[in-house]
């Protein structure tokens, strides 16, 4: 199988074009390729499929095999692949996803995609108040929760470099809270156009950076009353910005995708 390791701000994937591949098992094939020891290594993995509503169809496992319904820094590097490949023309790119069709806006530089905006859509929030308490393992402390497709928990914090994510994350993404478990964003507040964020995502841990939880955080932030309508975003791999247009509810990301490496690899069943 032939494939394309691709990363967006760090966040980094596995692209397969299933225009001309074929994936029986995507669960299990998530598992063996994202094994950063004995597979390919990544957050997951793509698949660039055919679809009837839009240009092209998005399906994302995670590195524990489930699926995603969206990843914001995964479909802005759809957008660059299937440009750089010629697969579509113009920059303008619908991508169908679980969580609706996505807009991108490509940034063409030296003929190649180099940045890419997003419209991410409304982003709603899901906590039963701003901020809604919660107790996790014996704490109490509260979070803002915002859907943009996915769940997302966001949390402030004054200090988000000492969290020992690989303990206390599985903590907070299977509270009873989310039964269907939850993104949780740790956030530290700049000024008001910048925010630090870290993430731990449902069924990869703790990875570099996460679109839908910069999304999710920037419009807790201004639901706060921290930040104003337009937020850089800094995380583990990179920065990200987000304007949250009040007038229709939108979101907008924009952020860097980059090609890493192309290979093929042997699925063995």
């Amino acid at each position: 199988m032939k494939f394309t390791k691709m990363q967006g701000a760090g966040n980094d994937y596995v692209y397969v074009n299933c225009f001309e591949e074929k994936i029986d098992r995507p669960e299990r094939a998530a598992v063996l390729i994202s094994d950063r020891h004995f597979g390919i290594g990544s957050d997951g993995l793509v698949l660039i499929c055919p679809s009837e509503k839009a240009d092209v169809r998005m399906r994302m496992f995670n590195a524990d095999g489930s699926e995603g319904v969206m990843c914001g820094n995964a479909v802005r590097c759809v957008g660059k692949y299937v440009y750089d490949h010629g697969m579509v023309r113009g920059n303008r790119v619908t991508v169908e996803t679980l969580g609706g069709i996505k807009e991108l806006e490509l940034q063409i530089r030296d003929k190649k995609v180099d940045q890419v905006t997003v419209d991410m859509g409304i982003p709603k929030v899901i906590s039963t108040q701003v901020p809604e308490p919660i107790n996790i393992k014996g704490m109490d402390t509260e979070f803002v929760g915002i859907s943009v497709g996915n769940p997302h928990a966001v949390y402030f914090r004054e200090d988000i470099d000492s969290l020992d994510l690989e303990r206390i994350g599985p903590y907070y993404e299977n509270h009873s809270r989310f039964p269907d478990r939850v993104n949780s964003e740790f956030v530290q507040v700049v000024d008001r156009g910048h925010i630090r964020m870290r993430v731990w995502e449902r069924g990869s841990g703790e990875t570099w950076a996460c679109g839908t939880g910069a999304t999710a955080s920037a419009v807790a932030s201004i639901l706060m009353g921290y930040t104003d309508d337009v937020v850089k975003v800094s995380l583990r791999g990179g920065e990200l910005m987000i304007a949250w247009n009040r007038a229709t509810g939108h979101g907008f990301m924009t952020g860097p995708a980059a090609e890493v490496f192309r290979g093929e690899i042997f699925l063995d069943g």
